[in-house]
C-alpha cells in the first residue's frame, strides 16, 4: 500500500512539473499547414519563435533558429521528417545558441548562417544564394543591420499551390523591426523596404520573436489614427490571451500596420518632421528603443 500510494505520488509531481512546463511557455506550438509547404511554430525561451519547414511531398524539412534543441528535436520527431538543413538568422545566442547541441545530434547537418559568429555554422550563405528542402525552393535575404550578419531566408513552392514564406529573425518583427546594433537607419530601410518589401504581399512573415502587442501599441503613438493598427492590436491581444502567436503575418500586412514599412508614408514623416525616409527611420528607432 505504502508503494502504490508512493508510486502515485511519483505521477502525481511528474504530470505537474509537466503542467508547470507546458503553462510557463509564452506561447501554444501550432501549425500552418500547406498542400506542399507547412511550417510548425515552436516557441523557445521568453520569447522566441524556432520553426520547422517541412516539404511534404518529400518529408524533408529544415529547422529555423532552434535554440530549444529538447523542443526542436521532439517536434522533428513528432512530424516524422528528414532533418536536411539548420537555418540560423544570426548570431545571437537566443537564435543561434542551440546549434551545437542539434549538430551533436544530427552528425552530418549543414548549419547556414551569414557569418562566422555563428554557433557551430559550416556554411556561410550570401545574399541571393539558393537551395532547395525536398522541393521547396530556399532563397538567402541578406539583411544587415540587426547584426552585420543577419539573413532571412524565403522559401517558395514551385507548383505554386501555397504562398511563399519569409523567415526574418530579427530584422522585421510584426509591427516593428529589430535593434540597429550593428547598422545604420539606410541599412535597414533597404532591409525592410527594397529587399523585404520587394516580396509579393501574400508573403508570409515569420518573425524571432514574440513582440506584436508592444510594436502595435507604439505603432498607436506613431500613427494613432490607423485603423489597420487598432484593430490588428485587438486581434492580437485576443490572441495572447489564448496563447496563441500572432505569427504569421504577411508583408502586405506590414505595409499597413508596421511604422518601419511605412517611413515613405505622410504620416511617418510628419510624426518624425524628417523631410526624407532614412531620417525618419533612424528618428523611429530612438523613439522604440525608448518606448
Amino acid at each position: 500500500m505504502t508503494l502504490l500510494l508512493s508510486k502515485m505520488i511519483l505521477m502525481k509531481t511528474n504530470f505537474s512539473i509537466v503542467k508547470n512546463l507546458i503553462n510557463k511557455m509564452h506561447s501554444n506550438a501550432s501549425m500552418i499547414s500547406g498542400q506542399n509547404l507547412s511550417v510548425k511554430i515552436l516557441p523557445a525561451l521568453e520569447d522566441n519563435f524556432m520553426y520547422l519547414i517541412i516539404d511534404e511531398k518529400t518529408k524533408d524539412a529544415a529547422i529555423v533558429d532552434p535554440v530549444n534543441p529538447k523542443i526542436a528535436c521532439d517536434a522533428i520527431d513528432e512530424s516524422k521528417v528528414n532533418l536536411k538543413k539548420i537555418l540560423t538568422t544570426h548570431h545571437h545566442w537566443d537564435h543561434a545558441g542551440g546549434n551545437k547541441s542539434m549538430h551533436e545530434k544530427y552528425k552530418n547537418i549543414e548549419i547556414l548562417g551569414g557569418d562566422d559568429r555563428v554557433e557551430a555554422i559550416n556554411q556561410i550563405v550570401s545574399h541571393d544564394d539558393t537551395f532547395n528542402i525536398g522541393s521547396l525552393n530556399i532563397k538567402c535575404l541578406a539583411t544587415p543591420c540587426h547584426t552585420s550578419g543577419h539573413i532571412c531566408y524565403l522559401v517558395t513552392d514551385n507548383s505554386g499551390s501555397d504562398p511563399p514564406a519569409v523567415f526574418t529573425g530579427d530584422t522585421l518583427f510584426i509591427g516593428g523591426c529589430g535593434r540597429f546594433f550593428e547598422g545604420t537607419p539606410d541599412q535597414m530601410f533597404k532591409a525592410l523596404n527594397d529587399i523585404l518589401g520587394s516580396l509579393p504581399d501574400e508573403t508570409r512573415v515569420y518573425c524571432g520573436h514574440e513582440y506584436t502587442c508592444k510594436n502595435l501599441q507604439f505603432g498607436l503613438t506613431v500613427e494613432p489614427n490607423n485603423e489597420e493598427i487598432k484593430n490588428t492590436l485587438k486581434w492580437a491581444r485576443e490572441k495572447r490571451n489564448e496563447k496563441s502567436p500572432t505569427v504569421p503575418s504577411t508583408i502586405g500586412k506590414e505595409k499597413k500596420i508596421n511604422p518601419f514599412m511605412r517611413v515613405n508614408t505622410q504620416s511617418i514623416l510628419t510624426h518624425t518632421s524628417a523631410h526624407d525616409p532614412i531620417k525618419a527611420m533612424g528618428i523611429l528607432r530612438k523613439e522604440k528603443d525608448n518606448f
